[in-house]
């Protein structure tokens, strides 16, 4: 549903879609977290034999394909500590708003973050971790609501970018023992994804003579209930401004729906 000059609260999904697409989110995330500690547990008995079997070696060509693995292992359990919280609540953000989108987001950040190693990073080095996906949905999450003109989503990116805007300072050169180039690509690559994915809805036009880029129709004939054809008008009430009132119905009640109200 349409607010001001194109800015929905709703979007496309009703609540209850959102909802569910929440859900799907939650168990995709717990699924994620649940084979990276697997994962770790074989890594560590193993005496991290899966790290130098799996981990990107900057600029060998035999070792480009490990920027899909590098993601799932850690070098550490301080590493997988530090990673785990990050990655559950920003790629469940990053998630909720369609599983299928948040997986085209997955392998797009993988290798964003994964070719920045690859190409750019020392050749006697080696990096695995999810960190560069962490930096890639925290990315995403602060921007997707801009590009998508959903209002609850921005007001989620602002927050997350206030609360987390010390993430940025990794993504710069001069960490010691952390591969800086890993997050500014995955940061990169969240930022594309923003735009690559956005909604591409087409333009709700309620009239037949509604003008171009308007969100609601233009009434026609005579008065400004007097609509033709099949397209919807709408009858304000006297010193209401229907677009605002719209929107602001809309928003409340999605938060009703999802029990923040």
């Amino acid at each position: 549903m349409r607010g001001l000059q194109g800015w929905t609260s709703a979007g496309p999904q009703t609540a209850e879609e959102m909802i569910a697409e929440a859900r799907k989110a939650f168990f995709v995330m717990f699924g994620f977290m649940v084979l990276i500690w697997a994962l770790q547990i074989v890594n560590w008995t193993g005496n991290y034999q899966l790290d130098r079997e799996f981990e990107v070696i900057p600029q060998r060509p035999d070792r480009l394909g490990e920027i899909f693995t590098a993601p799932f292992l850690h070098f550490s359990w301080q590493h997988i500590e530090g990673n785990s919280g990050p990655l559950f609540v920003f790629g469940f953000l990053a998630a909720y708003r369609g599983v299928v989108r948040f997986l085209w987001l997955t392998l797009l950040v993988a290798l964003t973050s994964g070719l920045a190693v690859w190409i750019f990073q020392d050749t006697n080095t080696g990096s695995v971790g999810a960190s560069g996906l962490i930096f890639g949905y925290f990315g995403y999450v602060v921007l997707r609501g801009i590009f998508d003109r959903r209002l609850i989503d921005t007001l989620i990116g602002v927050v997350m970018a206030a609360s987390f805007a010390y993430l940025v300072t990794i993504a710069l050169p001069g960490t010691p023992g952390v591969s800086w180039l890993a997050h500014l690509g995955g940061l990169v690559g969240g930022v594309v994804g923003a735009w690559a994915l956005r909604d591409r809805r087409p333009r709700m036009v309620s009239g037949p003579d509604a003008g171009p880029g308007s969100g609601y129709g233009s009434a026609s004939g005579s008065g400004l209930g007097a609509g033709s054809g099949s397209g919807k008008t709408i009858v304000p009430a006297q010193g209401s401004n229907p677009a605002l009132e719209g929107s602001r119905s809309d928003l409340h009640k999605e938060l009703g729906d999802l029990g923040l109200l």
